[in-house]
C-alpha cells in the first residue's frame, strides 16, 4: 500500500502520459495539468513531463523502453521520488516499471485514493476509502501487506504447508474487504433511515466537477459555515442543511466532487453517498466557467449521473466563477477560426442561457455576484414542486423577481 503522505511532507514528482488516436496532444496534455494538480493536492511536487505517442499503452511498461529509460536517467539524476502514470497501471505493468526504476511508481487511481484518504473525515467516509483501496490494492499484492495481519485479531491460524506468503495476505485482505462491506450495510441503513426522517421536504443537490466552488456555494445559500478550498476533493463527506428562500423550506446537499478517470471502485464504494442525488428533486449543476475544459467537465458530470440516477430531473446549471472568466479578443487581420478564449463571456452567456430555456445562470460565488437572481431562480423551480405535493398551500407563495 502506498504511503501516505502529510501536510509536513513533500516528495518530487514526475508526471508520464501519451499520446494515442483516442487522446491527442493537447488533451494529454489537459490530462497532465489534471494529474499535476492531484499531485500537488497530495503534496507531491511535479517537477517534468514525460509524454509518448503511441498506438496503445505498451503492456508491459506502460511506455516503451526508451522512454522509460529516458524517465530513469532523470530520476536517477534529479533524486526524483515519484513516477505518476495518468493512467491505471495493471498489476504487471506495476510490477515491471518499479523493478526497473527502482523507484515509487503511482498510477492516477492510487493517487486519488491516497487523496480521499488524506480528505476522510468521518469513519463512514474512511471505510469508503479503506474499501475501495483494498479492492484497488488486491491483485497488487506484494509482501509488504503482511502488517495487515495484525487487524484480523484470534490466535494463530493452521496453514497448509504448501501455502504462500502471497496466499496468505490476500486472505487477509478478503477478509477485510468482507468485513467492511458489512460494516457499510449496517451504515447505508442508518443513512436510509435518516433520510426517510426528513419527510417531503423538497430536495435540491449539488452536483459538479471537482473544485467548481459547490462547498463555498453551500455556505452562501446555507448560511453556515462549510469546509472548502482550492484543493481537489475538499469535500468527500455529503452535507446536508435545511435552507429557506423567503419562507420555502427545502433540504440542500453538497456531494463529492467528479473528475474524469475517476476510479471505479471509488464509484461503488460511495454509492451511499450518492444516494443523495438519486433522491434529489433538483440537481445544481456547478460549472467553473474560467476553467478552459468546462464543456469537457460538464459532460463527465452528465455521463457519471446517468450512471448513478437514470430519472431525468429538473437540473439548473450554475457558471460559477465568472469573475476568473479570461476572454482574449482576436486581431483584426487575425482571418484563423475563432478559438474558446477569443469568446467573451456575454457571448457564452447568451449561448448557453437560450440552449437551457434559461435553467442556467452565472455566478460568481466568491464575489457573490448573481447570488439573489439564482435564489430567485431556485425558488420558482422548488416552489413548483412544493406545490405538487403541498397542492393546498399554494397561497403562501408571493412572485419572487429578485430576492436580497
Amino acid at each position: 500500500m502506498t504511503k501516505e503522505i502529510t501536510e509536513n511532507y513533500e516528495e518530487t514528482a514526475v508526471l508520464v502520459g501519451l499520446i494515442t488516436p483516442q487522446q491527442n496532444e493537447e488533451r494529454a496534455n489537459e490530462y497532465l495539468d489534471e494529474l499535476a494538480f492531484l499531485a500537488e493536492t497530495s503534496f507531491a511536487v511535479p517537477r517534468k513531463r514525460f509524454l509518448q505517442r503511441l498506438e496503445a499503452p505498451n503492456t508491459n511498461t506502460y511506455v516503451g523502453q526508451g522512454k522509460l529509460e529516458e524517465i530513469k536517467a532523470f530520476v536517477e539524476s534529479n533524486e526524483i521520488a515519484l513516477v505518476i502514470f495518468d493512467d491505471e497501471l495493471s498489476p504487471k505493468q506495476l510490477r515491471n516499471i518499479e523493478k526497473f526504476l527502482n523507484t515509487k511508481v503511482l498510477d492516477r487511481t492510487i493517487l486519488i485514493l491516497d487523496i480521499f484518504v488524506q480528505r476522510a473525515q468521518t469513519s463512514y467516509a474512511k471505510t469508503q476509502v479503506e474499501l475501495a483501496q483494498l479492492q484497488y490494492m488486491l491483485p497488487r499484492l506484494t509482501r509488504l501487506w503482511t502488517h495487515l495481519d495484525r487487524q484480523r485479531g484470534g490466535g494463530t491460524t493452521s496453514r497448509g504447508m504448501g501455502e504462500t506468503q502471497i496466499e496468505t495476505d490476500k486472505r487477509i485482505v478478503q477478509s477485510r474487504i468482507a468485513l467492511l462491506k458489512e460494516e457499510l450495510k449496517k451504515i447505508d441503513k442508518q443513512m436510509a433511515t435518516q433520510r426517510k426522517n426528513r419527510g417531503k421536504m423538497v430536495r435540491v443537490a449539488l452536483v459538479g466537477y471537482t473544485n467548481v466552488g459547490k462547498s463555498t456555494l453551500m455556505t452562501l445559500l446555507s448560511k453556515t459555515e462549510v469546509f472548502a478550498e482550492n484543493k481537489l476533493f475538499a469535500t468527500l463527506d455529503t452535507t446536508v442543511r435545511k435552507v429557506t428562500i423567503e419562507n420555502l423550506p427545502f433540504l440542500l446537499c453538497d456531494t463529492v466532487g467528479f473528475i474524469r478517470k475517476l476510479p471505479h471502485h471509488l464509484v461503488e464504494s460511495f454509492k451511499s453517498t450518492l444516494d443523495e442525488v438519486r433522491e434529489a428533486d433538483i440537481l445544481v449543476h456547478v460549472v467553473d466557467v474560467s476553467h478552459p475544459n468546462f464543456e469537457e467537465q460538464i459532460a463527465v458530470v452528465s455521463e457519471t449521473l446517468s450512471e448513478i440516477d437514470k430519472q431525468e430531473k429538473p437540473t439548473v446549471l450554475v457558471f460559477n466563477k465568472i469573475d476568473a472568466f479570461s476572454y482574449i479578443p482576436k486581431d483584426e487581420d487575425d482571418l484563423t477560426p475563432r478559438k474558446k478564449e477569443n469568446i467573451p463571456l456575454e457571448e457564452f452567456m447568451d449561448s448557453w442561457m437560450s440552449n437551457m430555456n434559461d435553467n442556467c445562470i452565472f455566478i460568481s460565488a466568491k464575489e457573490k455576484e448573481n447570488i439573489n437572481e439564482l435564489k430567485a431562480l431556485l425558488y420558482e423551480k422548488i416552489k413548483d414542486i412544493h406545490i405538487q405535493r403541498f397542492p393546498y398551500n399554494d397561497f403562501l407563495y408571493p412572485q419572487v423577481d429578485n430576492m436580497e
